[in-house]
């Protein structure tokens, strides 16, 4: 998972963070009967964004909001130290389920909060011994990008198109019929079109710097279908997995690597850009996020002639529940309630963060300062994403689809296992070796990191 923290703020900056406080000093907090809040911020590149907000608000308010932002890397250790204290946060950030039960005596029942109610996908939200444990403050998405110009292009001008219209791509099936189509005619597509496309889908590279998207993003797919069929949670996971739909991954891999130009021979190489491939419209689709959305501004730096206005996000259809299913939506951001704070305390955090997500100014400062996709009923309009792939996360949830779970968070010793998957995944697509030991690595190779994480 491509990780977008950026380190702006060293020890000391952490340390000046504790002093800008709106009203009080530090940690301190009013006195009064209208009590008080205590941010903990965990993206430290969002930080003087939280700091006005927290001003505006005591302004308007009259309530001390304090917003101390942990250095990059350092939240739960800052976090640990600040709730042992008499003044602690009362917000904080929780990753997952398993920082629920790490912080399972500071949880305050969301269930019936404002930003619960407001929260558009509540699958998002973490619960936790029947409680609304955190409510997501964020998102990201991802899925395959593709571009609907050339493929409107190729439904209108290709006399052979397998499709009438982009929106007959709703299912494995049909885009394996549209990806098998354009690769194996891409000259006859050209001239028809005037596009100069030399493959359906990117490189799916197999290198350190692009196999996370399969080992970790497609193998999350998998993982989503299995744990719901295991009725556990879909984000932490659990010690045993069957690999019952790994024939569905095989499948889905076998697309992205026949239908492109890509060497298959040399996918570990690290000499392919798929990013590039669609950004100079070569490639018509490329599995990635909602995070290459600003790659392909029309002031990239990188040349790309694509316009952004001509890209989409589809699902990864995965031939299991193609019908219903949405983009693969997570966080590992979820705004959680000291439930040892003083109750009013509490609900003058609740009362806060409601402002935050209702206000102009609020909604204003997410998705524009911190250009974040927040996932709440109250941001649209003026206020909607401006990141067109996180856009479509939210059409596929109003047009009644299912996010997919990033049930990948759920992997244990994750670099490890990745890369215990990518050898034989290697060894299959360069040199024609089996798709067992792809499955036997899969498998056991889970449940061996899953035992040794876990032992006593």
């Amino acid at each position: 998972m491509k990780k977008k923290l950026v380190t702006m703020l060293l020890a000391t900056t952490m340390v000046a963070s504790m002093f800008a406080g709106c009203g009080s000093d530090g940690g301190s907090k009013n006195s009064s009967d209208s009590g008080s809040v205590y941010m903990l911020n965990f993206k430290p590149e969002t930080d003087q964004a939280w700091q006005d907000l927290a001003k505006e608000y005591s302004d308007e308010k009259g309530v001390d909001v304090t917003v101390v932002t942990a250095a990059d890397g350092q939240y739960k250790t800052q976090l640990q130290s600040e709730l042992a204290k008499k003044e602690a946060p009362t917000i904080f950030n929780i990753g997952s389920t398993s920082d629920c039960a790490e912080y399972a005596d500071y949880i305050y029942d969301l269930k019936d909060s404002e930003i619960y109610k407001h929260q558009s996908d509540k699958s998002l939200s973490l619960e936790y011994d029947g409680k609304v444990a955190a409510v997501a403050n964020c998102y990201e998405c991802y899925g395959i990008i593709y571009n609907k110009a050339i493929l409107e292009n190729y439904c209108k001008n290709y006399p052979d198109a397998v499709i009438k219209s982009v929106d007959d791509i709703k299912d494995l099936d049909t885009l394996e019929k549209v990806a098998t189509d354009i690769n194996s005619n891409v000259d006859k597509i050209n001239e028809a079109c005037g596009t100069h496309i030399t493959e359906a889908f990117a490189s799916a590279g197999l290198d350190d710097g692009s196999n996370w998207r399969f080992s970790g993003h497609l193998a999350g797919i998998e993982l989503y279908y299995e744990f719901k069929d295991a009725g556990c949670d879909l984000t932490a996971g659990q010690g045993e997995i069957k690999g019952t739909y790994l024939d569905n991954y095989k499948r889905v891999w076998d697309m992205y690597t026949n239908t492109s130009a890509a060497d298959k021979s040399t996918l570990d190489s690290g000499s392919f850009d798929a990013e590039a491939e669609l950004g100079m419209e070569e490639a018509v689709f490329y599995q990635n996020g909602d995070w290459e959305y600003a790659a392909f501004a029309p002031d990239n730096e990188k040349g790309y002639t694509v316009k952004q206005e001509d890209l989409s996000m589809m699902p990864i259809y995965f031939g299991v529940d193609d019908a219903n299913e949405g983009l693969a939506v997570g966080t590992e951001n979820h705004w959680a309630v000291n439930a040892k704070a003083d109750q009013k305390n509490i609900d003058a955090t609740l009362d806060f963060l409601e402002w935050v997500i209702t206000s102009d100014d609020g909604r204003k400062a997410i998705t524009e300062t911190m250009g974040l996709s927040a996932p709440f009923d109250t941001f649209t309009g003026d206020f909607a994403s401006k990141n067109g792939f996180a856009a479509m996360a939210a059409k596929y949830v109003e047009d009644g689809k299912t996010s997919v779970a990033w049930s990948f968070n759920a992997t244990p010793s994750v670099d490890s296992w990745r890369a215990d998957v990518v050898a034989p995944l290697t060894e299959y697509t360069e040199r024609d070796g089996s798709w067992d030991d792809v499955e036997k690595a899969f498998v056991d190779q889970w449940a061996y990191y899953w035992n040794l994480s876990n032992e006593e």
